[in-house]
């Protein structure tokens, strides 16, 4: 066997006959160090991490299970194999090292021969256990490639159909990209500031930021007309224009029929249910009222208006930033959940950013006609 390739095994022993014994029956197979004390051991494992240390247990000022204990509380040396070496024989001493982690016993003097077979014995167990990690570690990485690939793949496929709907609406292109964003900037706070702490973090974020590209997917019901006017809806037009919420419960509910993975939608359903409600009831199209409202559907509410009212529509100029921010606060308690207000006016600034990079990444009108 190449000297690289043989395993390292310290021995610690004060008595010097049974370090000689000992290391001449492992020689022959493994690099073996002899230390003399617990002292000497911790010197030596600063700059070597054995393979199995074999390990005495009366020595004087730091005995066999003084050193263990510590061992297996250092990070670096708490998985090192360790086997116990005695000239004691009662089954309270062997049981007492064995709970301490040690995972065998050897009785002194021991047959040389015996020594070398159960230490290989050992060593096999502790390849095959390191083996088995490797296998499960590359296993498990094969099945998070995977998923990653059929998560990518189920993006891919939201955002298709939110990219449809939104190519019939030419007035809001960048608005599902926009909404996403923003929504994710809210959820990271309300994670930062411990709000809504227990709800938040019961969701599955990525599900979550991925299904709310759906929330306006019901606008694929709605006539070009409408959804395409350049100017302001009559009361008739903005009454089938709300149907977009509930013909989005509709198409998501239809999806879910045909799939075994429902939490993504979930939240989709959620989302298109009712980013349109409002705090104090007035919303649609259920009318629901404060907590009531889904913390999802309230979150989104925020993201939507910001967006709709920073945005350029034939029948309004964008407003400015700063103009969307103080509409959003005039709003609280109202319009919004005034908990989600209060951390939107305190990472309002990011909502700035976001918009400004997409718009500047945007291609000209003409061309999201065509590429649509």
């Amino acid at each position: 066997m190449e000297e690289a390739k043989r395993k390292t095994i310290f021995m610690v022993d004060d008595n010097l006959t049974n370090l000689t014994v000992g290391k001449n029956a492992l020689l022959g197979k493994y690099k073996v160090f002899t230390i003399p004390s617990g002292k000497k051991l911790f010197e030596m494992l600063e700059k070597t991490t054995p393979d199995m240390i074999l390990l005495d247990i009366e020595m004087p000022e730091m005995d066999g299970y003084d050193i263990i204990k510590e061992l297996k509380k250092r990070p670096e040396t708490a998985e090192i194999p360790i086997v116990f070496l005695t000239a004691r024989s009662d089954s309270s001493s062997e049981l007492e090292g064995l709970s301490l982690g040690a995972i065998d016993y050897i009785s002194k003097p021991f047959s040389p021969p015996l020594l070398l077979k159960r230490i290989e014995v050992h060593m096999l167990v502790d390849e095959q256990k390191h083996e088995l990690e490797n296998y499960n570690h590359n296993l498990q990485y094969m099945v998070d490639e995977k998923t990653k690939t059929v998560l990518d793949l189920q993006n891919a496929i939201l955002r298709t159909v939110a990219e449809l709907v939104e190519c019939r609406d030419d007035t809001t292109g960048g608005h599902i990209e926009r909404t996403q964003n923003y929504l994710k900037i809210l959820v990271d706070a309300l994670l930062e500031h411990e709000l809504y702490k227990n709800e938040v973090t019961s969701w599955n974020i990525d599900f979550l930021l991925q299904s709310s590209q759906l929330h306006d997917v019901g606008k694929i019901n709605i006539k070009d007309s409408i959804l395409q006017k350049p100017a302001k809806l009559t009361p008739e037009e903005f009454d089938e224009m709300k149907t977009h919420t509930t013909f989005g419960i509709k198409v998501i509910e239809k999806i879910q029929e045909n799939t075994s993975e429902a939490t993504f939608l979930e939240y989709a359903k959620i989302f298109a249910s009712t980013h349109h409600e409002k705090w104090d009831g007035s919303g649609y199209p259920s009318g629901l009222k404060g907590d009531c409202i889904p913390l999802q559907g309230r979150l989104m509410a925020i993201a939507d208006v910001y967006d709709a009212l920073i945005s350029e529509r034939p029948y309004k100029k964008p407003f400015t930033h700063e103009e969307a921010v103080e509409i959003i606060r005039n709003g609280s308690g109202t319009h919004f959940d005034p908990n989600l207000v209060e951390v939107f006016l305190t990472h309002e600034n990011e909502f700035r950013e976001v918009a400004l990079n997409l718009e500047k990444n945007r291609a000209p009108a003409h061309l999201r006609r065509v590429s649509c």
